[in-house]
């Protein structure tokens, strides 16, 4: 049973099918379990003992929520944020796909296998996929986009840069 005021206050009369998406969806988080994942968004190496007293919890305490956060699928790992362009790939673009075939098996062999396609979302709209690339120069992004072409038709955009770094969920989502 969809209980949607619950889950979003102030949202009544839903459809039947916003249940589907929002039942089950959330595991209840209080405001400790979202500052211990907001800490551990900012700094996914703090210490046990470090993150405890950010969010004022003690050391066994702190533990206890990260490995319950990370038990249920929560936290689903850590990763370092890496520099691309300290790291020879000069050249971030976004590339939207129209894939008009139903088969999907090959273009999910290109994504494994070319290392440059940094995300791959599937999307609503006339594009089927937008993909953010990095590539070393302008005739290293020309040749993946030629590959991705073969799938269907491309639409590139260059990033000039990032206005907003990718960041984590900071708190429960809100109906405004």
């Amino acid at each position: 049973m969809c209980r949607l005021e619950e889950i979003l206050p102030g949202v009544l009369g839903a459809r039947p099918w916003i249940c589907r998406y929002l039942d089950g969806m959330t595991e209840t988080l209080d405001p400790t379990d979202w500052a211990i994942l907001v800490e551990v968004q900012r700094d996914g190496r703090m210490p046990l003992t470090e993150l405890g007293r950010r969010v004022n919890l003690s050391a066994s305490a702190t533990t206890e929520r990260v490995k319950r956060l990370e038990s249920a699928g929560i936290i689903s790992g850590y990763r370092a944020d890496v520099d691309l362009a300290k790291v020879g790939f000069a050249v971030l673009a976004v590339v939207r796909l129209k894939y008009p075939g139903n088969k999907q098996n090959p273009l999910r062999k290109l994504l494994t296998e070319r290392f440059e396609i940094l995300e791959c979302l599937r999307t609503t709209g006339d594009d089927c996929y937008t993909l953010k690339v990095a590539a070393g120069s302008m005739a290293h992004l020309e040749q993946l986009v030629n590959e991705l072409t073969e799938f269907g038709s491309t639409t590139t955009n260059l990033v000039y840069s990032q206005a907003q770094p990718y960041r984590g969920p900071q708190g429960p989502p809100s109906v405004h």
